[in-house]
């Protein structure tokens, strides 16, 4: 069921559009793709000449949330989980991108435009493994 006091179609589209022309233009200048695993994974094994831009990155994605919760109302975040369950969820989903050659910006936002057959399936199969995770989580566990 769709909230729709807080349903924000105009804004969506507005972060949409400002993510793929931010990919865009990373692919365009830098002739890389901007998954945030990837590149944050480069972080933690330095390449002598490949820190500053992982940094500047990194940094701009930090920086970007603070300057829009100085420009804007930040909503409350309610997280209906325990520690152990967003520990092990954490853990998880970095395995998954270990496995999976990439995250959900990398393939989801970035190979997917690409029309790449490899981010088709990795995409395709990240969704279906959360909509089985939520429904075994919610209804069969409760």
């Amino acid at each position: 069921m769709i909230d729709w006091a807080h349903f924000t179609p105009w804004s969506s589209l507005a972060g949409g559009v400002l993510i793929g022309i931010a990919t865009a233009l990373f692919l365009l200048f830098n002739g890389r793709i901007a998954g945030i695993s990837g590149i944050l994974g480069g972080l933690l094994r330095p390449v002598a000449g490949d820190i500053g831009w992982r940094m500047a990155f990194v940094s701009g994605l930090l920086i970007a949330s603070l300057v829009y919760g100085l420009a804007a109302t930040l909503p409350t975040v309610h997280i209906d989980a325990d520690m152990t369950t967003l520990v092990v969820a954490g853990l998880l989903v970095g395995v998954g991108t270990r496995y999976g050659s990439g995250c959900t910006s990398g393939h989801g936002v970035c190979g997917l435009s690409r029309l790449s057959p490899r981010s088709m399936v990795a995409t395709a199969t990240f969704m279906l493994a959360g909509f089985v995770t939520v429904f075994i989580v919610r209804h069969l566990i409760g």
